[in-house]
């Protein structure tokens, strides 16, 4: 049964929350790999592309510090240096990798197809827009700076800057909505291209909704993926919405064409009960 004193809320949508690269920006979260891949080349060792994406949409320090961590990297960095990596070479490798990121972001912060549209149409229904990032705060001034320029401006903004730890902890989603002033979680939808996303989202108990095509889960640059024979977009798009639903993802959508449709789904929800 339940409880009468916490009421259900069976209003309208009143925000969505985006990340950054890989949702808003970015088609395929291509910045930060090729960053952390010039930071380690720079050291002698090479990581892949799917390395680099495991952790992504973390704090870019946790991001470094699981990255080096793996099994592969670590005995990679062990074979070049002679020795296991320290926390010395991790704090060198974070400091490296601030301004390597910043000198490819300006280039890769491009806003996807259909990001702009649908925060037209979002905004039509008097719906707020906020963003949380993997980004410091230095990192982020980059991006939003050129998303800006494009017509892209969220209504609040927090990075891991702002808050004691980035995802899948909530706090950059409570600073957001803090700054909103939106309320409760159940009124507000987190878009997300990575696990972490969705983890973030459902720690703050929002719905939250997976992107896959342009984002990290397929890992392609829109001319990449425009150019893949239609088989090939199949299996990606599918392995995508697999580890994104795995997440726990309320809903896994392949682009931002299918926006409307799903938060037309989600206030039908709310009407009849059906909240997260």
């Amino acid at each position: 049964m339940r409880n009468p004193r916490h009421a259900r809320y069976a209003g309208p949508l009143r925000a969505a929350v985006l990340d950054w690269a890989g949702t808003a920006v970015d088609f395929g979260s291509q910045a930060p790999v090729q960053a952390f891949q010039s930071v380690f080349l720079g050291h002698g060792v090479e990581v892949t592309a799917g390395e680099v994406r495991a952790f992504m949409g973390l704090h870019k320090r946790e991001h470094l510090h699981r990255l080096l961590a793996t099994a592969r990297v670590a005995e990679a960095w062990r074979q070049v240096h002679g020795r296991p990596p320290t926390a010395d070479d991790e704090g060198a490798l974070f400091a490296e990798f601030v301004p390597a990121q910043l000198m490819v972001l300006a280039e890769t912060a491009q806003v996807i197809p259909g990001v702009l549209e649908s925060i037209r149409w979002m905004r039509s229904r008097r719906m707020r827009i906020g963003s949380t990032t993997g980004y410091t705060a230095e990192l982020l001034a980059v991006v939003a700076g050129e998303a800006a320029r494009q017509g892209y401006v969220p209504d609040a903004v927090a990075s891991v800057s702002d808050v004691p730890a980035g995802r899948p902890a909530p706090w950059m989603m409570h600073r957001v909505l803090e700054r909103l002033d939106i309320h409760p979680p159940a009124s507000v939808v987190k878009f997300g291209d990575t696990p972490a996303d969705i983890g973030e989202g459902l720690a703050a108990g929002t719905w939250t909704v997976g992107l896959i095509n342009c984002g990290n889960e397929v890992g392609l640059s829109q001319a990449a993926w425009e150019a893949l024979d239609p088989a090939d977009r199949v299996e990606r798009t599918l392995a995508g919405r697999r580890r994104l639903e795995a997440a726990g993802a309320h809903y896994v959508v392949p682009d931002w064409s299918a926006v409307p449709g799903i938060l037309d789904d989600i206030e039908a929800r709310l009407r009849s009960e059906d909240a997260p």
